[in-house]
């Protein structure tokens, strides 16, 4: 019985910064904008936390 395309698992979007983009559709182009604004938000987060830390230890070493 030969599997259905819905059947088959997904491959994970990867994007590549500077990749030829000409070969994709416009979904293929929302998911991978998607994709990268969540990288955005996570780097954000990663950021302020570490940002947080900083503040935190400076303000005990400054005293």
């Amino acid at each position: 019985m030969p599997i259905e395309e819905d059947d088959r698992p997904r491959k994970k979007i990867t994007h590549e910064i500077g990749q030829d983009l000409s070969l994709l559709s416009v979904e293929e182009l929302t998911e991978r904008i998607a994709l990268l604004n969540a990288e955005i938000d996570r780097l954000n987060e990663a950021m302020t936390k570490k940002r947080a830390s900083k503040d935190a230890a400076n303000s005990i070493f400054k005293s």
